[in-house]
């Protein structure tokens, strides 16, 4: 893993296996384990199959939830590391494939 700095991005992070990109010089240790989380989930799926799934994935639950931040927010991947984003040790012991578990709506 690679923390890079890039003062222009949008969200305050974003991971693109094997980066995490970052908003700001000095992020803090919980933004870094929701990224670490997502570049878990793009080692089990591929980068390109990660990305190809969040995409299709979000505008289904903009369909569905109607807001942006909405259907953000209820990605299954995204629900996955906001719940154990604050978990510095999730990751020891996350089993594969658990994101399927977030997959159910609200």
């Amino acid at each position: 893993m690679f923390v890079i700095h890039v003062s222009s991005l949008g969200p305050d992070g974003m991971a693109l296996f094997p980066f995490i990109l970052v908003r700001h010089p000095n992020p803090g240790p919980t933004l870094l384990n929701h990224e670490r989380i997502h570049l878990r989930q793009q080692a089990e799926l591929g980068i390109f199959l990660f990305y190809l799934w969040y995409v299709v994935e979000y505008i289904i639950r903009r369909f569905q939830y109607k807001q942006h931040y909405e259907a953000y927010r209820n990605i299954s991947f995204e629900r996955e590391a906001f719940a154990n984003e604050q978990n510095m040790s999730y990751l020891q012991s996350r089993r594969w494939w658990i994101f399927w578990n977030y997959m159910k709506a609200k």
